[in-house]
């Protein structure tokens, strides 16, 4: 099944399976190690990373909560260890996602539950095969030759037979650097989004976790200062003179804002909080909370267009991924109506590899559904969609979390563990003033998301068209650059 090419082609450029692509330049197609050869125990917090299949995004490794492993046993498992310019998969799951490997990885460790693919001498050239990889027609082929209906399953000898176009080394250098030059554009965008969130999440941290206005009160008051003015700093990050130069509008904004956090702090049962906030349950925080299912037929009723599916590979931290995105038909969808997506649902991974990403979904791939992998959070009115999403995504609760499953043989959480979790809560005028607060980050955000998917869908035009000759790897360079 290997040798029909998955695209028309214009030059008379080899089509081959992909293993035996990587048998000719001296590499192979390799599944990492067992769970037998490796264990949690083994873990540490300082050693050679260890790439599970939560560590692969689109195209790079995500080096957040990556795990760790000795030297030693680094040397000893050292097969499974990956250069630069391999590419490494996820066995389960999010199976068409894959990762170049890059310099600074060279040596890191191919995990359990990955396979890695190396070609070997200067025989294809990674950039080139990486793109290739990556078009949404080889996913959907990898995608349709995996193995589960629920949860799929990727092996050797399935990737292996990856049909692979084979161009000579200057064509495959000229292709692969004619595509990465709009993953730059991406990469970019990207990188914009990630600040803006960043500063989205300080000022959470700021007034919800370390209470730096209220503490900033209760100090100026024990030292006979403007507790207002001391609260005003802590949340601008201005010093007096600045706060003077402020126009009228603004300053007497910022002390509206700041008037809104107590000047004292009392006892509760989980330790100090701010006077008047309150623990509630999540329960008491949301209209909903609930996952979905795989409509009858699994993966084979999934269409070209239609209503979205949101599946767990289409969930990370602060970002949804409309790589891999399923589409269902309108019959299919109102078979889950009871799991309908609406605008600012809070989405959350609860089993797998995967479990307890999350993400605010993006509007607009609604109208949508979710899968049983996938709970929708739906914040009631009054409460800030993205002030639940940026509790769940705190260490200290996602570790919570995954306790109340401990000794579970599966990685999941129930419908029963997120509504009990309990978030410190202010009053609804300062959930207010933090909406306002982040709400001009965030439209930048979409902003910059709708940008990305344009430049995504032009970049996954380019492949086919270099293939079949329809456009010139010239014009291409000319069009990225542009």
């Amino acid at each position: 099944m290997g040798s029909e090419p998955l695209f028309p082609l214009h030059h008379r450029w080899e089509v081959m399976p992909l293993g035996e692509v990587c048998r000719r330049g001296g590499g192979n197609v390799q599944t990492g190690p067992f769970g037998s050869q490796l264990h949690a125990s083994d873990y540490v917090s300082d050693g050679i990373p260890s790439v599970m299949p939560q560590n692969i995004g689109d195209n790079k490794i995500l080096y957040t909560g990556i795990a760790k492993i000795t030297r030693e046993d680094a040397e000893r498992l050292s097969k499974y260890r990956m250069r630069e310019g391999d590419i490494v998969y996820s066995r389960r799951g999010d199976v068409e996602r894959r990762a170049l490997v890059r310099k600074t990885e060279d040596g890191w460790l191919c995990g359990t539950g990955c396979l890695r693919i190396r070609f070997g001498d200067e025989f294809v050239y990674p950039r080139y095969a990486a793109h290739y990889l990556g078009h949404p027609s080889v996913r959907e082929w990898i995608v349709r030759h995996a193995h589960g209906a629920t949860m799929p399953n990727l092996n050797t000898t399935i990737l292996s037979e990856l049909p692979f176009v084979l161009p000579p080394w200057s064509a495959q250098v000229l292709i692969g650097d004619a595509i990465e030059a709009y993953d730059r554009k991406l990469d970019l965008n990207r990188r914009i989004n990630q600040t803006l969130e960043a500063m989205a999440q300080a000022i959470f941290q700021s007034w919800f976790v370390n209470f730096d206005p209220v503490k900033a009160k209760v100090a100026a008051i024990q030292e006979g200062r403007d507790p207002l003015r001391a609260a005003m700093t802590a949340v601008s990050g201005k010093a007096d003179a600045e706060l003077d130069a402020l126009p009228p509008e603004q300053y007497e904004q910022l002390a509206a804002t700041a008037a809104l956090f107590p000047g004292e702090m009392e006892a509760s049962e989980l330790g100090e909080i701010p006077k008047g906030w309150s623990h509630k349950a999540l329960l008491q925080l949301t209209d909903k909370i609930g996952s979905g299912s795989t409509p009858r037929g699994g993966k084979e009723v999934y269409l070209e267009e239609g209503v979205a599916l949101i599946r767990s590979q289409n969930v990370y931290d602060s970002l949804f991924a409309w790589d891999g995105l399923a589409r269902i038909s309108d019959e299919a969808a109102a078979q889950l109506k009871g799991v309908t997506v609406q605008e600012e649902d809070v989405l959350l991974n609860i089993t797998g590899a995967s479990i307890l990403r999350t993400c605010v979904v993006e509007p607009d791939v609604l109208p949508a559904r979710v899968n049983q992998h996938v709970a929708i959070i739906r914040a009631k009115a009054g409460v800030p969609p993205r002030f639940i999403h940026m509790h769940l995504l705190r260490p200290d609760i996602k570790n919570y979390l995954l306790g109340l499953n401990a000794g579970a043989s599966r990685e999941a959480i129930t419908k029963a563990h997120i509504e009990s979790l309990v978030l410190l809560t202010p009053g609804p005028e300062l959930l207010s003033a933090f909406q306002t607060a982040i709400s001009p980050l965030f439209r930048q955000v979409h902003c910059l998301t709708r940008q990305m998917r344009a430049l995504g869908e032009l970049r996954d035009t380019l492949l086919p068209k270099l293939l079949s000759g329809e456009l010139l790897v010239a014009d291409a360079i000319a069009e990225a650059v542009a």
